[in-house]
């Protein structure tokens, strides 16, 4: 094993979104930095950006706009007027496209680096101690040590694996997979109707194949507001999605070339049989020999990594961001305000995360987006609140799109009028968030919503209408 080399300010381990962004900034404020990550795409080529990039969101969304395009031109473009015959779609191509996607942001975050003048480091990294990490080659060289005067833990998280239903990636197949099929099955089941869950089924439904949803909990979407939620399941339910919810799965077998899926709910045990079975019931963050032994990282009972209010672990100067940590959920903009919160702590600077304000969007068709409090959570805390709900289908711009599905909700404290939370279901829902997000980050009140002038036709005036409302006042709809 070769010797020591150079020191470090800094090396942060793992190049997904909080890796890489803690890296640059790192290197932007004049610390020597290096990143060690071992991902490779299915050529066997070294590729950055993550899970996140390759094999999650950002593989997920360059799917799902193209399966809405096929879509629309089968289904939606006659009520225009426009006529397509002999649309045909190429799974195989269509995942091409994808790969080519994901490869162009890849080298860009290589061009970053080279511009910043990060050591890339392509190899698997243990944590040895606080200052030491030991780097295993991807090539098979030599493993070696690497020091630092502080370490980044970056290294995100992987599919969670169920005993009951094995993942061979080829008849059962974990999410990785489930973005990489070329061929279409003509019947699909998930396990998990999670965020994951419907991110996949959104894709593979609009390609023409018949998706079971297959959830465990008796509830739809516990995480949004509830009404939102309702209005989610309401829609998806349309667009030809079987949600069966109170649906355990006991077993997952391969049978030739199925898949039997057993599963239990109130009415008793149920046999189906699909071409494909994806598992998509949540994620696990990847502390699986992160670090030795004798270096004493402190995990949780679950494998997540211990850390304070400020993304320290319990060994001086290393920290663990994104889905390492249980400081908010498993975001990728979580993860990339993390590492520039470490970065900055690293050099001396002041730097803070505002958990409370932080987006959460569902990549769904329509999308999902919410920011704060959800009306639950609200008046289960005593809280005395007021809202306005505001639907699209009463905005002309939806109308104009063919998209009028869904609403925005604003919730207001009763006495102070201080936003509190704002939900979206909607066409675009992840990018009009962003507006509420900054609204709370200044602490507004619904009535600067509704004095603020939003353009008409537009979107965005849902949020203005919305504010209305809470005063029964709204313009487009009845008060």
């Amino acid at each position: 094993m070769s010797k020591l080399s150079p020191i470090y300010d800094v090396i942060v381990v793992g190049a997904g979104p909080a890796g890489y962004s803690s890296a640059i900034r790192c290197a932007q404020l004049g610390l020597k930095t290096a990143c060690i990550d071992n991902w490779r795409n299915k050529q066997g080529q070294r590729i950055l950006g993550g899970a996140h990039l390759n094999s999650g969101c950002v593989a997920s969304i360059t799917l799902l706009e193209s399966a809405k395009l096929y879509h629309s031109l089968n289904h939606d473009l006659k009520k225009q007027g426009i006529h397509a015959e002999n649309i045909s779609v190429d799974i195989a191509a269509l995942i091409d496209h994808k790969d080519k996607v994901i490869d162009a942001l890849g080298h860009r975050i290589t061009e970053l680096f080279k511009h910043h003048k990060i050591d890339s480091i392509h190899a698997t990294a243990q944590l040895s101690n606080a200052r030491q990490i030991r780097i295993s080659p991807v090539d098979g060289s030599e493993a070696s040590f690497v020091e630092a005067k502080h370490i980044v833990l970056a290294t995100g998280s992987s599919p969670t694996q169920l005993p009951y239903a094995k993942v061979d990636n080829d008849t059962i197949i974990d999410s990785f997979a489930a973005l990489n099929m070329t061929t279409l099955p003509k019947k699909l089941a998930i396990i998990g109707a999670g965020v994951i869950g419907l991110e996949l089924a959104s894709i593979w439904s609009r390609l023409g194949c018949e998706t079971i949803l297959l959830e465990a909990q008796e509830t739809f979407l516990s995480l949004p507001d509830q009404q939102i939620s309702r209005e989610a399941y309401r829609i998806y339910s349309q667009q030809g999605l079987d949600l069966r919810l109170g649906a355990r799965v006991t077993s997952a077998k391969k049978a030739g070339k199925k898949v039997v899926v057993e599963y239990q709910d109130q009415e008793g045990l149920h046999n189906l049989r699909v071409d494909k079975l994806i598992v998509a019931s949540g994620r696990k963050p990847n502390t699986e020999n992160l670090a030795a032994p004798e270096a004493n990282l402190l995990l949780d009972e679950n494998g997540y990594v211990h850390v304070d209010e400020n993304c320290r672990t319990n060994l001086p100067g290393v920290y663990a961001i994104g889905d390492l940590n249980l400081l908010g959920p498993m975001l990728a903009h979580k993860g990339i305000e993390e590492g520039v919160f470490v970065a900055e702590q690293i050099a001396g600077r002041h730097a803070s995360i505002h958990y409370d304000t932080l987006p959460s969007v569902i990549y769904t068709d329509p999308e999902i987006a919410w920011v704060g409090q959800t009306e639950q959570a609200l008046r289960a805390m005593g809280e005395p609140i007021k809202i306005g709900v505001f639907p699209f289908n009463a905005t002309a711009r939806a109308h104009t799109c063919g998209k009028a599905e869904g609403m925005v909700k604003l919730i207001a404290h009763a006495d102070n009028d201080m936003l509190l939370g704002v939900h979206i279901i909607g066409t675009h829902a992840s990018e009009l968030i962003a507006e509420a997000v900054l609204a709370m980050e200044f602490s507004a009140s619904s009535e600067d919503f509704a004095r603020t002038i939003h353009a008409h036709p537009t979107r965005s005036e849902a949020f203005h209408e919305a504010a209305l409302a809470i005063k029964k006042k709204p313009l487009h709809v009845p008060g």
